[in-house]
């Protein structure tokens, strides 16, 4: 085989080979484009999700807003109880003061 024929088969086989790689990259290309309708798939699931999303924020933002609510009627509930307990606290020590007074009273 002589130089010129090496070149032609060398040629040859390139041309083989960049076609083969051509016609791969327009098979797996036409095999993995996107089509109008995924796009528009694709916008109406991105759409839900960010709705979702807002909704999520919305109740996250509602349910802190009640949680607070709730802790502050909580802490005047156990405020009042407090000052409950210490009316009749007050008033079970009167009570014992005015048994006393009466009971001396009876005594003389």
């Amino acid at each position: 085989m002589n130089k010129a024929e090496t070149i032609f088969w060398t040629a040859i086989l390139l041309f083989v080979a960049f076609s083969l790689g051509w016609f791969a990259n327009w098979l797996i290309n036409r095999f993995t484009r996107v089509t109008r309708a995924e796009i528009g798939e694709l916008d109406r699931m991105a759409q839900a999700l960010h709705e979702a999303e807002e909704t999520r924020d919305q109740a996250i933002t509602y349910l802190q807003q009640r949680e607070a609510e709730i802790s502050n009627q909580l802490a005047q509930t156990e405020a009042e109880l407090r000052a409950a307990m210490d009316g009749l606290r007050d008033a079970r020590t009167e009570a014992e003061e005015l048994r006393a007074q009466l009971e001396r009273r009876g005594a003389m």
